[in-house]
């Protein structure tokens, strides 16, 4: 079996969880090589995983590597960046979320791939988290009636990394970090339904200090076709990583915990070493994930990205989604700014979708 070529771009949090996946679950890819902006990094993670090449050096990973996809785990200010000359390299892209920090970036880089004839792809695991499709078949099959709302809530203590917490690298706090998760999977239920509305509403009530950037927000979305969706996401929320969803139908409702279920319920007086994402102790009761990259939708995301590739097929999430879902974000800052519903679509006349709510708030 041919293998398909992969190299990593960024050696943080994200790009671990990749690698785990192409190495479990994905005997179709071989990571070939790993970028880092910083040279000891990309050799430690290289080292780390057995990867063959480590760059510090973007275009020459790109083109000297021998990739066929460029898999992009970068901070959101490179993301677009990366996409370009990967497509001008003539590499398909698997993009990490959010697509870019701005619209034009995102319809830039769309047209780069298409006229390179290159795959671009979102990387939304929602789309594929196995417990979270189960949710989506049962709703095809009729099981709660006629959908009336969905609501998603991802919430934890805040990022791994510094960058997060910079609006000028980020683009945005809590909303561009996680909102973008809920928004990408009440599209994903609604088959790709038009927006038609955003009101939102986000502070800072944590990270202070730290940033300028919302660390919790609720946006509520409005569809075409009558659904409404609420996403819920905090930085300030302590314990551990939070997922959920709900659905509401005329004939039935759905709870899915993403973590909950799939969970030992511990205790521990010494405490022991990994339990759950964002969780900052295991000392005492904790709710301990074994299987924690399958569990997200990981390895089923790249799987299919991968066999995409392969089989030339048109991939289930594609940028066209990414941007579509940044515009969305973008209305739901100016609505938190403004205080009232925003329609869409929405064009904003600012650089990134954090200056929007700055403008009445820094």
């Amino acid at each position: 079996m041919k293998k398909t070529k992969v190299a990593l771009l960024g050696a943080g949090f994200i790009t671990d969880i990749h690698f785990e996946s192409y190495h479990r679950f994905i005997p179709e890819a071989e990571v070939v090589a790993v970028y880092a902006r910083n040279a000891d990094k990309a050799k430690a993670f290289a080292q780390k995983h057995n990867i063959p090449q480590w760059y510090d050096d973007l275009d020459k990973i790109i083109n000297e590597s021998g990739c066929e996809v460029v898999d992009i785990c970068l901070p959101n200010f490179l993301h677009a960046k990366a996409a370009l000359s990967a497509a001008k390299a003539g590499k398909h892209v698997i993009i990490e979320k959010p697509i870019a920090l701005t619209l034009e970036e995102a319809d830039e880089m769309i047209a780069a791939c298409k006229k390179a004839n290159v795959k671009l792809m979102y990387a939304e695991e929602l789309c594929f988290a196995p417990k979270y499709e189960r949710v989506r078949s049962m709703v095809k099959q009729g099981a709660v009636g006629q959908l009336y709302m969905l609501k998603q809530g991802e919430k934890h203590s805040g990022p791994h990394s510094d960058w997060f917490y910079d609006k000028d690298q980020a683009g945005g706090g809590v909303l561009m970090d996680m909102g973008c998760h809920a928004i990408a999977w009440f599209r994903w239920m609604l088959n790709n339904a038009k927006a038609v509305s955003v009101y939102a509403t986000m502070a800072t009530v944590f990270h202070k200090g730290r940033t300028v950037c919302e660390d919790n927000s609720v946006v509520i979305v409005e569809f075409e076709n009558g659904v409404t969706a609420v996403a819920e996401n905090s930085w300030a929320k302590h314990g551990g990583m939070d997922d959920r969803c709900e659905v509401y139908g005329t004939g039935g409702v759905v709870y899915a915990d993403l973590f909950m279920g799939n969970a030992a319920v511990s205790y521990s007086r010494e405490g022991y070493d990994y339990a759950m994402e964002k969780a900052d102790t295991t000392v005492g009761w904790s709710f301990t994930i074994y299987e924690e990259v399958f569990n997200q939708g990981y390895p089923h995301e790249l799987k299919h990205f991968i066999e995409c590739i392969q089989q030339d097929k048109q991939p289930l999430v594609t940028g066209e989604d990414g941007r579509a879902v940044l515009e969305i974000i973008y209305a739901a800052y100016a609505s938190a700014a403004a205080g009232k519903k925003i329609m869409l679509p929405f064009e904003p006349k600012v650089s990134k979708p954090i200056d929007l709510w700055l403008g009445t708030n820094q």
